[in-house]
């Protein structure tokens, strides 16, 4: 019987990845999509629902209705200055439709992936281990600590993926793909502006993806980075990206701190250590030019 597995915001740019990903896999596995906007994807194994997690009644229903054995749960308000100006509906959308997902997960037995964040940590330190304290910054941050609280306190057939940066391209539409807006950027001849004062380890997407349906289908519980085995600022990044895909690189160009007022903070710092992700899994960390590769090699170089 087919592995039924869940995947929330749908419609996103991982989520995307992960949905392709799926039709790889030697198992046999049902992709049930829900987004609040409607997604077109043209594959035999993804039922979609567009629905808003905010409406639980109605997410109760879908939940219930299609009895998942997995549920990855993606689905967040992830823009950190908007969520910092709107802590409100941040925290509903982010932590309160967490809980209700956690208590359908206990309930039923089903197994939940929690996507976290880097932005749990306030970048002192770089190089995060699972076992590293969690002080976000930001409202954001805060968001998905207070998510990770719940999961914890609630669930033990579970995962917490801490990702870093996600770097890769969207399948259907922009997302949230910073790669794919910086290639937008330097077709036209602009400049893409990028931080030398943040430094990320970038997961990029085809292996985050795979790593996901590999741990959807593994007994493994806890906490999992997930990360490139690089850590660079994210200035250095973008040159590298540039000079691989053929654009000069003098159009990647130093973006200063934006200090004004309701922005919020972003740590200096939050590479993660991907030690645990390399023992237990067989999906391969791998650097920023071998992600590039993966991410090139499935979407075609002519396209970039």
């Amino acid at each position: 019987m087919a592995t039924k597995i869940m995947i929330t915001g749908g419609a996103g740019f991982v989520a995307g990845n992960i949905i392709v990903q799926s039709l790889n896999l030697k198992e046999d596995v049902n992709i049930i999509a829900i987004d609040r906007y409607k997604a077109y994807y043209s594959q035999e194994n993804l039922s979609f629902y567009t629905a808003d997690l905010l409406d639980t009644l109605e997410l109760n229903r879908i939940l219930k209705e299609n009895n998942p054995d997995v549920i990855v749960h993606l689905a967040a308000l992830s823009d950190i200055d908007y969520c910092e100006a709107h802590k409100e509906i941040a925290e509903k959308i982010n932590t309160g439709v967490t809980g209700v997902i956690a208590d359908f997960c206990r309930a039923s037995g089903c197994r939940l992936i929690y996507f976290s964040s880097d932005s749990v940590f306030d970048g002192k330190k770089g190089l995060y281990t699972e076992e590293d304290i969690p002080k976000p910054l930001h409202f954001y941050g805060k968001t998905k600590v207070a998510s990770e609280n719940i999961i914890k306190k609630s669930l033990t057939n579970c995962v917490i993926i801490r990702p870093s940066l996600i770097m890769g391209l969207p399948v259907l539409d922009e997302g949230n793909s910073f790669l794919w807006r910086m290639i937008k950027s330097m077709k036209r001849g602009e400049k893409a502006a990028f931080p030398k004062s943040e430094i990320r380890s970038p997961a990029d997407v085809i292996t985050l993806s795979r790593a996901v349906l590999e741990l959807a289908l593994k007994s493994y519980n806890g906490y999992l980075h997930i990360s490139s085995n690089d850590v660079l600022t994210r200035y250095d990044m973008a040159k590298r990206i540039a000079k691989r895909l053929g654009y000069p690189a003098e159009l990647v160009i130093d973006k200063k701190p934006d200090v004004s007022s309701g922005r919020a903070p972003r740590p200096a710092d939050v590479s993660l250590d991907n030690s645990r992700a390399k023992r237990i899994l067989k999906t391969p960390m791998v650097g920023l030019d071998e992600g590039l590769n993966l991410i090139i090699e499935n979407r075609g170089e002519k396209e970039l």
